[in-house]
Formats: structure tokens, sequence, C-alpha cells
């Protein structure tokens, strides 16, 4: 096994010296800030109170920490949108699962680099500097392995390339249909992974050492993957720091399943079974007691939620107060990409407790000294984002040493116009129908300006030819 290359691994450049008039640092605006990047991509010095200096590029707005998306399969971008028609009488996640299933069995590596690139730019446009790309689709139609094996992954990969976003790819061991269910079903085919397998995958894109690209490790759920496995696995994993991501408590019946074969509740299974400890982080979580929140918080453990595919597919609701009352930190992801930027996701996030809960400003935690709701959430995200893509918490934000990446709020966005700083975050996430970003920086390099990728137009038209050749395969 190789070592890790760094996740912070980055190409040289010429340095970058920006000035903003607001930035967020440590949790607070400060003003007239100077924003300093070396050659190797990382902050060399953040300094507020700097009157503009006449060789640094003032910036138009304020300026945040990028945010990272926890959570991503990017070829469903490829049917965002078109499974919203109901044809049977009940429509739920099994159901629309079929469906991926579909698209799934489809898509070639050329198609998938067009399908990536066009997302992972309006990811960049949604102000999201960094991607965890939970990958199972490795094999070809047929579900055996492509001739180059590593071609599915070598095209996620060579789309964050082409847009410049960051990436945690995470191939995904599965290797069963469910609990009682030991082989994959026919239309899984392309899924299939050993061990062996999908560490091999891991290592092969570390070794590639490509700028901004790292590689951590997935199982795809309790139900796809036996114990022995797994255990295989955490023993494979003893000392690599990489982060590792599993989809846990989805769906009532994927808890109902683990209870009839297990004796427990899929939280509950994790804690008591396997080592969990801070490198993992658990993707929706949705259906958790209090008992199964306790046995997470104990072990330093993350959890990764994805508002706007689990209010599409009908999961259920996260138990957001629950969760921060133990402390256990969270992350945002877009999952399947029915939304593609975090300050919807977030708003999301908080209208769903409001609904249910009958109160507002559920996520605020003024017993903490933070009676904003979306600088409470913000912070949350920041952090969760940072360890689910793994990055130490001195390699994330607007601090000397971290990654050079941030994005610039539009000051003239119509949500935005007139607001105290004080009320900023609050109305970039509340106050604004569409994300009021504006530039998007990584690694020191501009991705977005105006609200635009840099390459917009022609990834658009490659994800147009895509799209139609699979439409036509389709029939």
């Amino acid at each position: 096994m190789i070592n890790v290359a760094p996740a912070s691994a980055r190409p040289a450049g010429t340095g970058q010296r920006l000035w903003a008039p607001l930035a967020w640092l440590d949790g607070h605006w400060q003003r007239q800030v100077l924003l300093e990047s070396g050659q190797d991509g990382c902050w060399a010095r953040i300094t507020p109170g700097v009157p503009q200096p006449a060789d640094a590029q003032a910036l138009g707005g304020p300026v945040l920490p990028a945010v990272v998306n926890a959570h991503s399969h990017a070829f469903q971008r490829g049917f965002a949108g078109l499974t919203e028609r109901r044809e049977q009488p009940q429509d739920d996640f099994w159901s629309w699962r079929e469906q991926m299933y579909s698209l799934a069995l489809r898509v070639t590596p050329t198609q998938l680099r067009a399908i990536a690139a066009l997302l992972y730019a309006e990811l960049l446009e949604g102000g999201y500097s960094h991607v965890c790309e939970f990958h199972y689709l490795h094999h070809g139609p047929d579900g055996q392995p492509y001739s180059d094996r590593f071609a599915m992954s070598r095209a996620l990969v060579d789309a964050a390339v082409d847009t410049g976003i960051g990436l945690t790819l995470l191939p995904v061991l599965y290797e069963r249909a469910g609990f009682r269910q030991p082989v994959l079903g026919e239309r899984q085919r392309r899924f299939r992974t050993t061990v062996s397998e999908f560490l091999a995958i891991r290592d092969e894109v570390r070794r590639w050492r490509v700028p901004n690209v790292s590689a951590g490790m997935a199982i795809h759920s309790l139900r796809a993957a036996s114990h022995e496995s797994m255990t295989e696995l955490v023993r494979a994993c003893q000392g690599d720091a990489g982060p590792i991501h599993i989809h846990i408590a989805e769906q009532q019946a994927e808890v109902d399943d683990c209870l009839a074969t297990t004796g427990h509740r899929p939280l509950a299974w994790l804690a008591r079974h396997l080592p969990i400890d801070q490198r993992w982080h658990l993707v929706h979580a949705t259906h958790a007691d209090a008992p199964d929140i306790d046995a997470i918080a104990a072990t330093g453990a993350t959890v990764v939620v994805c508002p706007s595919t689990e209010a599409d597919l009908g999961d259920g609701r996260f138990q957001l107060e629950a969760f921060t009352g133990s402390s256990v930190p969270f992350s945002i992801g877009s999952d399947s990409h029915v939304c593609r930027n975090w300050p919807q996701e977030l708003r999301l996030l908080e209208y769903g407790q409001r609904l249910a809960l009958q109160r507002r400003n559920v996520a605020a935690l003024p017993e903490r000294g933070s009676n904003s709701t979306a600088e409470t959430l913000f912070a949350q995200v920041g952090r969760g984002g940072a360890a689910a893509a793994g990055f130490s918490s001195t390699e994330w934000g607007l601090r000397a040493g971290a990654r050079a990446d941030c994005l610039v709020l539009n000051a003239q966005a119509s949500g935005l116009l007139a607001v105290e700083p004080h009320h900023l975050l609050d109305a970039a996430v509340f106050g604004c129908d569409a994300p009021p970003i504006d530039e998007v920086w990584v690694a020191g390099q501009r991705q977005v300006c105006g609200g635009r990728h840099r390459n917009r137009s022609t990834l658009q038209q490659q994800f147009v030819q895509a799209m139609h050749a699979l439409t036509d395969a389709g029939h």
C-alpha cells in the first residue's frame, strides 16, 4: 500500500494578493482584509485592517471560506428533474432507485466525464470548491471491467481537472443486494467490488498525484457489504489517514431490515461492531433515535446531511437538534444534485425543521453564543466538510497554511442590498432567490467570475451531446 498523497497537494502558481472590504475570519466579519497566497496554492498570510495596497486585486464583495460538498454521485446529475412523474400507485426511494439504475447501466466513461464536468462547474458556481465523490459506478455496462479498469475513476478525476474543483474520490465497496441477499442484483452489475479491488482504485488515484485530488474510502451501506468484508477493510486501512464514508439509516425500510437481520438499528450496529472514529462520515443518518445518536457521539464520527436529496426522495427529517445537542459534527452534500448550491441546502435543512416542529430558527444556538441560524449552520458545515474531504482543521478555511480557496458574495444581489454585515450570512441563505455568489477561487486560482464558471459554454455543449447519446441509447 502506498502512502497517502496529501489532500492539499496542488500545482505551483504565481501567488495572489487579494483585498476584500469584508472577510469572514474565525467566525466574525473583519474589515479591510489582505489575503495573500503563495506559489503552492496555500494562503501565506491573511491580515485584517489593511488599507487596500496598490498591487492587490480588490474583490467586489464580502469574502467567505468556500464549502466542501461532502456527498456526490456525479452521474445522477444526468437525470435531475426527470423522475418527477408517478406512474404507479406508490412512488418512493425504492422506485426512484430503479429509475437511477436505468441511467447507471448506460453511461460510458466519456459521458460520465461530460456530466461530471458540468456538475462540478455548477457546484463551483454554487459556492463549493471541493467535492467528495461517492463512486460506485466502476465497470462496463455488461458488468465486466473495462480494459482500463480505472476508466470511470479517471473520468471523474479528469472532470475535476477540467473545472478546477478539488476532489476527494471515494471508491465504494459494494458486494451484495441486501442483508439477506448475498450477491448483487442484475441491475447492480456495474457496481461490484471486492475489498482488494476497491483499495486498488484508491491507491491508483493517489498514485496519479493530480493536484487538488485525493482519495479516501467508502462502504455503500450495511446492506451492501458483509461484516467480514467491512472488517477486512478496516484492517487494511489501519494507519491510513483517508476519510471513510458510508450510507446509513437513510430509509426506514433499511432500519427495519437491519433490525430483523442483526437485532440492532444500523447506527447502533455500526458503533458496536466496527472501530468507528473521526475518519468516519455517516451519510444521511436520517432515522436515528437517542441511543443511536449517543453511540455515534462517543465515536468522534461526523454525519453528512443531504437536505435536497433527502426531501426529494422522501427519506425523512434529519434530527438536527438531537445531533447538535450531542455535539456530533455534520457537513452537507448534494447527493443526487437536484440542488447544486450550499445556501439553498442550508435553507432547506432549516425550513424542514421549522415545518415539522412549528418553530423558527431551530439551528441557532444562543446558549452557545450563536444566535444567527445561518452563521451556526455555516460554521458546522465548514468544520464537518473539511473533515469529510480528508483535510485537517488547519488545512481548510481562511487561515495561513490552508488551501487558498474562497468565495466572494455578490454585493449587488437584490437579497443583500443594504444589509448590514452582522446579517449578511442570514440574508445570503434566507433572503436570496438565487445563490448570491460572484467569484470562487480554488488553490489561488479564480474558477468562477460574475457567477459563471470560466468554461461553462464548452462544458454545457459537451453535457448536451452526452445526454443526447444517453437518450438515444435508452430507446
